[in-house]
């Protein structure tokens, strides 16, 4: 039997070199990680036990803890993790878009809204626990919503006619919205928003009906 899932038998040992102490050591909080996204998605955070993780993981108690503090450590890892890939595509999609804010706009949005379809378990830990699991997850979520309207100033043009909120009122919508959805498990539909979602931000800049989806070109 495979120890932690990365064992070998004296015969595999003796056929092929040991793998470097930095790669099982990855491969296993890759694993704890994993284990701990899956498990809050299906039971909340409150509902995850280190026992669950540990037996999901496949991996011992010791290891757990040697990787980390405890069940809160490594939700906020997720957390993180989560957010810098999502900022990180959000970006490139900026830089893909070219130079028409409009553009950009749709662009971030589209790489935001499938990121949420094809991580699921991700997206409930970040909009469903990550809110209110604790006082630590709170702030830290509190701070992720503080990059998006960031790149949300970043990207759209400057009204002075607007309030000096538009931004974080239309990043919070947008993520109230996509909360929902993904509340109801309905993540696997939430790329079919992007059309409403990009006319909803853009509408404050460029005025309602503006943007034509029949031609998907955008008359500023």
């Amino acid at each position: 039997m495979s120890q932690e899932g990365l064992g070998t038998s004296p015969t595999q040992t003796a056929l092929r070199p040991e793998l470097p102490r930095e790669f099982v050591a990855a491969y296993k909080r890759r694993r704890i990680m994993d284990a701990a996204a899956e498990l809050t998605a299906e039971h909340g955070y409150r509902g995850t036990r280190i026992t669950d993780i540990v037996r999901r993981a496949g991996i011992a108690r010791k290891t757990l803890y040697e990787h980390f503090d405890g069940k809160e450590a490594i939700f906020l890892a997720v957390f993180d993790e989560a957010i810098e890939e999502v900022i990180r595509r959000v970006e490139a999609a900026y830089a893909e878009a070219g130079d028409a804010w409009a553009d950009r706009v749709e662009a971030g949005l589209g790489a935001f809204l499938t990121y949420v379809a094809e991580e699921p378990a991700l997206a409930r830990l970040c909009l469903i626990e990550a809110p209110s699991a604790t006082p630590r997850t709170t702030k830290r979520y509190d701070e992720a919503m503080q990059l998006f309207i960031k790149l949300a100033r970043r990207t759209l043009p400057s009204d002075a006619s607007l309030p000096d909120t538009i931004e974080e009122s239309l990043v919070g919508s947008v993520i109230w919205i996509v909360y929902q959805r993904v509340r109801r498990r309905e993540t696997e539909q939430v790329e079919d928003l992007l059309a409403e979602l990009s006319d909803f931000v853009l509408a404050p800049f460029v005025g309602s009906g503006v943007i034509d989806r029949t031609r998907r070109e955008t008359r500023l």
